[in-house]
């Protein structure tokens, strides 16, 4: 059996995506290993879901550092741990050119809208108001322009006539749960059995 891509996660809140990633096919065969889970929140509960759950943890504030500089941190850490597969899990920071390059499309990222339409933030909100009948999420690449790279995967929600951002948020990150572990086994399936070097620095 082909060895499994190593995964980094990096996130800045509660990571339940983490965990939808980390027990998506626990007992059963996957392409992919989380190996770990990165924040630019020391505190984020996230961190401690990944340490329950017997993932590597870092953390390092990104407060009073420069974006390139601080990505210089992270990509360092994500190649001590041979990761050659970045999954962006409610990460809340723009990401530097240099970073994105050198993952250049290796890296993914959940979005909670129906890509290319809401990219950004207060998606749920934005989908109400503009009349939109369905909202949902998507798993892309990421590049050096928001939201904006390949979409990998989508999955719709019914927006109801008595939703709210909140009603409608609730109901698309159980969607989320399920697409995004999916849609990384499927990307991670397909740089296995042929064998992949790890990225290089």
């Amino acid at each position: 059996m082909a060895e499994r891509v190593r995964v980094g996660v990096l996130l800045s809140g509660r990571g339940t995506n983490m965990v939808a990633l980390s027990e998506y096919k626990r007992r059963e065969s996957r392409a992919y290993d989380l190996v770990l889970v990165a924040s630019n929140v020391p505190e984020a509960r996230g961190l401690v879901a990944a340490r329950r759950l017997g993932i590597p943890a870092w953390a390092h504030s990104h407060k009073g550092m420069a974006r390139e500089e601080y990505d210089r941190l992270i990509d360092a850490e994500l190649r001590r741990h041979a990761v050659e597969v970045v999954a962006l899990a409610g990460y809340m920071r723009l990401l530097s050119a240099a970073f994105i390059q050198g993952w250049q499309g290796r890296i993914l990222n959940i979005h909670p809208s129906l890509l290319p339409s809401y990219k950004g933030l207060d998606t749920h909100r934005r989908a109400i108001e503009g009349g939109e009948t369905h909202a949902g999420c998507s798993v892309h690449v990421v590049t050096e322009t928001l939201d904006d790279g390949p979409v990998l995967g989508r999955a719709e929600v019914r927006i109801r006539p008595r939703d709210t951002a909140e009603t409608l948020a609730a109901r698309v990150l159980e969607e989320e749960h399920k697409l995004y572990p999916a849609t990384l086994d499927h990307f991670c399936a397909r740089l296995r059995p042929g064998h992949v070097d790890v990225l290089s620095g």
